[in-house]
């Protein structure tokens, strides 16, 4: 005999529990009853659940092509933006191209600023990448940090641009 599929959408998962929860004798916590149902539809647990359902964030891909607009065909930055949210996303681009878990002296990342950039302003990246917590110096200034962490959806589109860019423009 085989078995038919019934498929089943619950709009509220919370309210569903509730309903389930009050007929079942000895009724477990709310907090357990999503946990018991979520590892039924194949889930670890209830946070599980939430976090393959929640949406994610959109790129706002007017503000992707305005900081695309600030490097050429080989991913060279070409000027310093004005608008300090642009600055922000376009620093991302240089952050993508230092190395992860290394120190740098400030001729160090100067030095490979200068090959990212085609306004050669040093300076300038180095100082947004500190403001905008992309890049950390230790307290003496001796040494640069670029500090791990995840990028926005648009940062990542900038990323993936501009590496591209690089890419082709090396080749």
């Amino acid at each position: 005999m085989t078995r038919d599929v019934i498929e089943l959408t619950i709009p509220d998962l919370s309210h569903f529990a509730k309903a389930l929860r009050s007929s079942l004798e000895g009724s477990p916590s709310h907090a357990e009853m999503l946990g018991h149902i979520a590892r039924a539809a194949g889930y670890r647990n209830y946070q599980h659940l939430r976090a393959r359902h929640e949406p994610q964030p959109q790129a706002d891909l007017r503000r992707v092509e305005r900081a695309l607009r600030l490097f050429d065909d080989a991913g060279l930055m070409l000027r310093w933006p004005g608008k300090h949210s642009l600055q922000g996303l376009c620093l991302w681009a240089v952050w993508a191209q230092l190395p992860p878990r290394e120190a740098m002296t400030e001729r160090q990342i100067s030095q490979r600023i200068d090959t990212l950039t085609a306004f050669r302003d040093a300076a300038q990246i180095r100082r947004g990448l500190i403001e905008h917590r992309l890049a950390s110096r230790n307290i003496d200034g001796s040494a640069y940090h670029r500090v791990e962490q995840g990028p926005s959806p648009e940062a990542r589109l900038v990323i993936r641009a501009v590496l591209a860019r690089r890419k082709s423009g090396q080749n």
